[in-house]
C-alpha cells in the first residue's frame, strides 16, 4: 500500500486503496506523504522561477491528511507522527487544523467583559467568562480543547475568533492572537491534520473564491467511507429553528432585556427583533405542521413555495438597521459587531429564501422534526442528490492527487469499486486492497440481541432493556468497556440509569455528554481497567 500511495504521490494520479482493519494504513499512506513533502522538488526552469515569484508561490509541498473522527486524528498527532519523527532522516512539520471558531480571541473576549451585563442572562454564564479569562493568561495555544470544561454556547460565542467580527493586524491583541498564531504554524507546515468536515467546508467556500485551508498538492482521506455523507451535509444547506432563535436572541432577548442591541438602546431595532421572533415562529410552526400532515413520512419537500417567507424580508430589514447603526459607531472593534451580525442576518435570510424558492437544482428538500427536551425542533434541509459531480469538479479535477483509503470501500462478488467511484465522481484512479491480518474468528464476538423492542414504536422499553444488556455484558468483561449510542439524549439516560449500578460494583464511569473534554476523558479510560466509556460519534 505504501508503494501504492507513494507511486500515485509521484505520479499525480488518484488512488482508491482498501485495506483492513491492522494491515497499518496510516503508516502505509504517512511514511510516503513525509518523503514527498520532504523531497527536493524537480529542478524549475528560468521562466517558471520568475513565474512563481511574481505570484509568490512557496515552493513548499503540502499534504493534507483527512480523518472523520477524532479519535483517529489523534492517534495521528499523538503517537503516528512522533515515532516516525524519530526514525526517519528528514525534518517534517505536521499540524492540526481547527475551525477558526475553536480559537479565543482577546479583543472579543475583553469587549463581552465589558458588555457583560448587557450579554449575559444568569451568574453561571458570568462564572464561565471569568474562567476564561483565568485560562486566557496561562493557556498555550487557546482552543476550546485546551479547556478544562466546556463552556455554553453562548458565551463561548461572545469570545470566539470570528472571521467576520476581525481587526486583522489593526487589532491590539494581534500579536498575541492564538487564530493567527495557528495560521503561521499552517503556512509553514509540511502535513496538515483535518477532519472531513473541515474540508469540506474548505471545498464550499473554495467554489466562492474564499478557502479555510492554505493551497495544497494532495490530500489523503482515511475513513474515506464516510467522504460522501459529510460531503453531502456540507455541499447543501440547512436552516434551523434553534439558529434562527439564536441568533436573534443574541441581538435581543425581550425575556431577559439582554443582547447586543441592549448595549446601544435601539428600540426601534429592538422591536424589530421581537418581530422577527414571531414572524419565525410562525414559519417553523408551519413547518412543522406540514410535516405532520398524514402520509408524509418522508418529510420530503417536492415543490418551492409551500411556505410563506415572511421572516427573510424582516431579516434583511433589521440588517439594514445594524448596518446603519455601525455607521455611527467611531470605534472599530465595536462596530465590527454589528456589521458582523449585519452578515448573518443577510445570509440566513439568503439560505432561508434559497430554501423556500429550491434554487438549487439537483437536491432534494426537506424538513425534519424532532424534540429537544421535550421542545420541538424544526429544521429546513436540503442536500445534492450527487455529490459525485459536484466533487469532480471541485476536488479531482483541481487537485495533482488525491488517495482514498479505508478497510471498507470494495462491494459485490469479486469486490469491486465502481460503486463507491461512481458515487464520488471519480472517473479515473488507481486501486489497491490489502485483506486484515486479524482472525476475526478466533479475535472478536459478535452478538446480535434478540427480542428487544422497536426503537421507534416502543422507545422507552428499547432503552430500558438496552441498559439490561449493557450491564450484563459490562459485567462479563469486568468493566473497561465502550458503549456507543446513536444520540446524545440515548447516552444522557443511560448513564443517569447505569451511575448507580456502576458505583456498586466499583466500575468508574465516563460521559461524553457530561462536559469532560474528549482527550482528557479517553486518557482517564484508558488508565483504569475498571472504567466504561459511554460515547456518541
Amino acid at each position: 500500500m505504501a508503494e501504492a500511495v507513494a507511486a500515485a504521490l509521484a505520479k499525480g494520479q488518484h488512488l482508491i486503496a482498501e485495506a483492513g482493519t491492522g494491515v497499518g494504513k496510516s503508516f502505509a499512506y504517512l511514511v510516503p506523504a513525509i518523503q514527498y513533502v520532504t523531497a527536493e522538488p524537480p529542478q524549475k526552469s528560468k521562466k517558471q522561477r520568475t513565474d512563481e515569484e511574481d505570484g509568490n508561490e512557496s515552493e513548499r509541498r503540502r499534504v493534507v491528511i483527512s480523518t472523520h473522527t477524532i479519535s483517529l486524528q489523534e492517534q495521528l498527532l499523538h503517537k503516528d507522527l512522533p515515532l516516525l519523527r524519530s526514525v526517519m532522516p528528514d525534518e517534517f512539520t505536521a499540524v492540526l487544523v481547527k475551525g477558526r471558531g475553536n480559537y479565543l480571541s482577546l479583543r472579543r473576549m475583553n469587549l463581552a467583559a465589558e458588555r457583560s451585563v448587557s450579554l449575559f442572562s444568569d451568574s453561571e454564564e458570568l462564572g464561565e467568562l471569568r474562567q476564561i479569562i483565568a485560562w486566557s493568561k496561562k493557556t498555550g495555544d487557546g482552543s476550546l480543547s485546551d479547556l478544562s470544561f466546556t463552556p455554553r454556547r453562548p458565551v463561548w460565542d461572545e469570545v470566539a475568533s470570528d472571521s467576520s467580527n476581525c481587526l486583522g493586524r489593526k487589532c491590539p491583541t494581534y500579536g498575541d492572537c492564538f487564530y493567527y498564531r495557528a495560521r503561521r504554524r499552517i503556512e509553514n507546515a509540511h502535513l496538515l491534520i483535518v477532519n472531513h468536515a473541515l474540508f469540506c467546508s474548505d471545498l464550499a467556500l473554495r467554489r466562492a473564491g474564499v478557502s479555510i485551508l492554505p493551497d495544497y498538492d494532495a490530500v489523503i482521506f482515511d475513513e474515506a467511507h464516510t467522504l460522501e455523507a459529510v460531503a453531502g451535509d456540507h455541499l447543501g444547506l440547512s436552516v434551523t429553528s434553534g439558529r434562527v432563535q439564536y441568533l436573534l436572541n443574541k441581538l435581543y432577548n425581550d425575556r431577559t432585556n439582554k443582547g447586543l442591541l441592549v448595549t446601544r438602546k435601539l428600540a426601534k431595532a429592538q422591536d424589530l427583533a421581537v418581530d422577527c421572533h414571531t414572524r419565525a415562529d410562525e414559519l417553523f410552526r408551519e413547518a412543522y405542521e406540514l410535516v405532520s400532515q398524514p402520509g408524509n413520512r418522508t418529510g420530503r419537500v417536492h415543490e418551492p413555495h409551500l411556505l410563506e417567507n415572511r421572516l427573510s424580508p424582516a431579516l434583511v430589514q433589521l440588517a439594514v438597521l445594524l448596518k446603519q447603526e455601525a455607521k455611527q459607531i467611531d470605534d472599530e472593534s465595536e462596530r465590527l459587531d454589528f456589521t458582523s451580525a449585519h452578515d448573518r442576518l443577510v445570509a440566513l435570510a439568503g439560505e432561508l429564501t434559497a430554501w423556500i424558492e429550491q434554487k438549487e437544482a439537483g437536491a432534494v428538500y426537506w424538513i425534519e422534526k424532532t424534540a429537544t427536551r421535550g421542545r420541538p425542533r424544526v429544521s429546513l434541509s436540503a442536500a445534492p442528490i450527487e455529490v459525485g459531480p459536484i466533487l469532480r469538479a471541485e476536488l479531482f479535477e483541481k487537485t495533482r492527487t488525491a488517495v482514498l483509503t479505508s478497510a471498507t470501500l470494495a462491494v459485490g462478488q469479486p469486490p469491486q469499486f465502481d460503486f463507491y467511484k461512481s458515487r464520488l465522481g471519480l472517473t479515473r484512479c488507481e486501486t489497491f486492497r490489502a485483506g486484515s491480518p486479524f482472525n476475526y474468528r478466533e479475535q472478536a464476538e459478535l452478538i446480535l440481541v434478540r427480542g428487544l423492542p422497536d426503537p421507534t414504536a416502543a422507545k422507552e422499553e428499547f432503552e430500558r432493556r438496552s441498559i439490561d444488556m449493557i450491564k450484563r455484558y459490562v459485567e462479563r468483561t469486568g468493566g473497561h468497556a465502550f458503549v456507543l449510542f446513536t444520540s446524545y439524549e440515548a447516552l444522557r439516560k443511560a448513564a443517569a440509569a447505569l451511575t448507580p449500578w456502576l458505583a456498586s460494583r466499583n466500575f468508574a464511569l465516563y460521559s461524553q455528554a457530561d462536559g469532560t473534554p474528549r482527550t482528557q476523558m479517553v486518557e482517564q479510560f484508558k488508565k483504569n481497567p475498571q472504567g466504561v466509556l459511554l460515547g456518541t460519534d
